[in-house]
């Protein structure tokens, strides 16, 4: 692996683990006050703010009406769906079951890939899935016993839209995201979706008393909008741009770990060898999927062997 390949591999691990922080610091500014279709907004309208910003820095680029239509379509899939139903979903359910779904993201991403991309199924890739999510599952069911809140059906199935909708993502707009910086990606995607949510939210962000809320909650959401959102979407982007999204949804294995490594940590939780064994899993089956060869890959080979 290149030195550029490992830039791009630890822009994807990057976001994932700040992203892996997001159930428990969001669940943390919701208890606090804040409703989850108010913190979604803020998400969508701080993430727009914080791009348009930052493209006054960077070279313009022209972006044609078809295009623009197209990032309108992207942004309803991976941030309007994604952030509003996972953030809604988060405020009904509790972290560990949210946690929990995120894991299924690479299992859609998948059969989407094979689907739209014509991706290969290899062993190596189904055997990589199947060792991440077993260790994912392993993590988070080792600390199901710290959570005093029950989960919630609707908030479960928000979740999981939420995952579905970021899969669908991932694979059917793979040539959009190559064609353009992040930055002008990304300020129109949010902008998009500030504008689409905010009739959604419009109510609960009215009705909030903005006084009452402390400065620990304030940079909670600080972190949402900034880390969680801002920065964790650069380098999503970027890791898009290079490698296959079965590649990058795999990557989606790292945010229990994140959890379960912050929990510790800060004295929520201890780390035995169920946990070590886990986190072992959860690398490997990464490690399975990125080595596990792609369309283009296995084309060439067919190639030089009828030469």
């Amino acid at each position: 692996m290149d030195s550029k390949n490992v830039k791009v591999h630890f822009a994807i691990l990057l976001a994932a683990s700040m992203w892996g922080l997001m159930s428990p610091v969001g669940k943390a500014a919701m208890e606090a006050g804040i409703t989850g279709l108010t913190l979604a907004n803020m998400r969508m309208l701080g993430g727009a703010a914080c791009f348009w910003l930052t493209s006054l820095f960077v070279k313009s680029e022209n972006v044609p009406p078809r295009d623009l239509l197209m990032m309108f379509f992207a942004s309803l899939l991976s941030i309007v769906c994604n952030q509003g139903c996972f953030t809604f979903g988060l405020s009904l359910t509790s972290p560990v079951d949210a946690s929990i779904i995120t894991t299924t993201m690479p299992i859609f991403t998948l059969v989407l890939a094979a689907l739209f991309l014509k991706e290969p199924v290899t062993p190596m890739k189904v055997g990589g899935l199947f060792l991440g999510s077993i260790g994912a599952l392993l993590l988070i069911l080792g600390n199901h016993g710290t959570d005093d809140k029950a989960g919630n059906i609707w908030g479960d199935l928000l979740c999981l839209t939420s995952q579905i909708s970021f899969a669908c993502y991932l694979t059917v707009f793979k040539k959009l995201i190559t064609r353009y910086s992040v930055f002008t990606l990304m300020k129109w995607m949010f902008a998009y979706a500030a504008i689409v949510f905010i009739p959604f939210s419009y109510r609960d962000l009215s009705a909030m008393d903005f006084g009452a809320v402390t400065m620990t909650v304030w940079l909670e959401v600080g972190y949402v909008v900034l880390f969680g959102t801002y920065f964790a979407y650069i380098f999503m982007v970027y890791g898009q741009k290079t490698l296959r999204p079965t590649v990058v949804s795999m990557y989606m294995y790292m945010q229990p770990v994140v959890g379960s490594t912050v929990a510790v940590l800060v004295g929520m939780s201890t780390f035995g060898w169920m946990k070590a064994f886990a986190a072992a899993l959860i690398f490997s089956g990464v490690y399975a999927v990125t080595q596990s060869k792609s369309r283009a890959q296995m084309l060439a080979e067919q190639e030089k062997k009828v030469k």
